[in-house]
């Protein structure tokens, strides 16, 4: 518990609460420090002033009162202050501290809860506009008395309580709300755990609208899409085991015969042992070609490829499977177009394309492949007057493993798979649309090279 995210969290959460009380405190006591030192200066300002105005007063004409002084000698001494009178010539008109010894004074001050003196400071002061003499003032040092120490000392202990108390309250409210902002994590955790044991079918809630259920949302799609790989890899197991039983039983038939000397040597067994080790050929090189399309080492060998006439070489190597299924190829490739891309990847593209077509057009039936322009895009198009694809799978007709639920021939559903993967190493892309009853249309789309284009436009130069 003491490593979890959740306990971090509401840990965090007292730290900030206590935090916040003692960064109060400490600002607290700086203001009241500040406040409070403005204050006594602000008080010894104007016990100067009031202390010079009373003194112009005990000036007559023709010199000082020594009663007012005496009086004014009195209430600075029940005041604490400190204060002597020179006349302009610097001489001493008066001083308390030849009427007041300094010890009574301080003792006084004492008894007041009144500080030491300050330093000295000379004021002037005039009668009529003229100065007339100066006072020498010492006025009390401010200090924090017992009663604004008592203040400051509760104050912080209000704070100091606060703090605590704010850190408590911050403590449970963390680990209330880092329970409940984990607990999605946590439960996606358990479910990545159950996925990883087999148990495929378990989700995560993602009702939320924030992060955390984007979050949810997001594994919930990917289990969706390992639980769906899962169901394709099986089909394609079950798919390519059956692919390989029916030219393995093929093969062990005829050898068992030869063997046996129940069927003699012929160039027809021959024949036909190496059509089923040609079927089984093609079938491993398909999938060598998915494996490599996937694998971080697949490259291709590109160079600048002239579409036409490799198109006519494939499709003219395809003649007798559309001859043997009776459908009829119709070819038409208009203008050349140049490409860079690898012309064995092309020229392996193009034919699955059209042994799918062939595959799933009726006898009788047309497979067109035609050769054009579209923008930048060197656009090839394979349209055939098959069955057509429901709308439900067209989405997942170049998934590897795929194949549709009312699919009855042969294959084992990675021709397309593999145009996907080889299309999209070349820069390209690749589409299909199709109506169930109408046929299906696929295009492939290759960036053209930048003569190509230029010439689009321009014309062979």
């Amino acid at each position: 518990m003491a490593r979890s995210f959740a306990l971090r969290l509401a840990l965090s959460f007292a730290a900030v609460g206590v935090g916040a009380a003692v960064l109060t405190a400490v600002l607290v006591n700086v203001a009241f420090d500040r406040r409070f030192d403005d204050y006594v200066a602000d008080q010894r300002r104007q016990s100067e002033q009031q202390l010079v105005s009373v003194l112009e007063s005990a000036y007559r004409g023709d010199g000082w009162a020594q009663t007012d002084l005496a009086d004014i000698d009195a209430g600075a001494l029940m005041s604490g202050l400190s204060f002597r009178v020179e006349d302009p010539s610097g001489a001493t008109v008066w001083s308390s501290l030849e009427h007041t010894s300094a010890a009574m004074a301080d003792m006084h001050r004492d008894m007041m809860g009144i500080g030491p003196l300050g330093p000295e400071r000379r004021l002037p002061i005039e009668v009529g506009g003229d100065v007339v003499g100066v006072a020498v003032v010492s006025v009390p040092e401010g200090g924090l008395r017992p009663q604004d120490l008592s203040l400051r000392a509760s104050v912080n202990r209000l704070l100091a309580t606060g703090g605590i108390v704010a850190g408590i309250v911050a403590l449970v409210v963390g680990l209330l709300l880092a329970r409940r902002t984990t607990a999605p994590v946590t439960e996606l955790t358990a479910t990545a755990r159950s996925l990883a044991t087999g148990e495929r079918t378990r989700r995560v809630r993602s009702d939320r609208s924030d992060e955390l259920g984007e979050m949810g949302r997001a594994f919930n799609h990917m289990a969706d899409a390992i639980e769906e790989e899962d169901r394709l890899r099986k089909a394609f197991s079950a798919d390519v085991a059956h692919e390989l039983r029916t030219p393995l039983t093929v093969l062990q038939a005829h050898v068992e015969a030869l063997r046996d000397g129940v069927a003699p040597p012929t160039s027809a067994t021959f024949s036909s042992l190496h059509d089923e080790v040609l079927r089984l050929s093609r079938l491993v090189a398909d999938l060598e070609v998915l494996a490599s399309a996937d694998a971080a080492g697949f490259s291709l060998v590109c160079r600048p490829v002239a579409l036409r006439p490799l198109l006519q070489t494939t499709s003219q190597e395809l003649d007798g499977l559309f001859a043997e299924r009776g459908v009829r190829l119709e070819v038409e490739l208009g203008d050349d177009i140049e490409i860079d891309g690898d012309a064995t990847r092309i020229r392996q593209i193009v034919s699955n394309l059209l042994s799918n077509a062939a595959k799933f057009t009726p006898p009788g039936g047309l497979v067109r492949m035609e050769l054009g322009r579209e923008g930048r895009w060197a656009s090839l198009r394979v349209i055939d007057t098959g069955p057509g694809i429901p709308a439900d799978e067209l989405a997942s007709v170049f998934d590897r493993f795929f194949r549709g639920r009312d699919v009855r021939s042969g294959g084992s559903g990675i021709g397309l798979a593999i145009v996907g993967r080889l299309v999209a190493a070349h820069g390209g892309e690749v589409d299909v649309a199709s109506e169930e009853g109408a046929g299906a249309t696929f295009t492939v789309r290759f960036p053209q090279t930048a003569r190509a284009l230029r010439e689009s436009f321009t014309g062979p130069s």
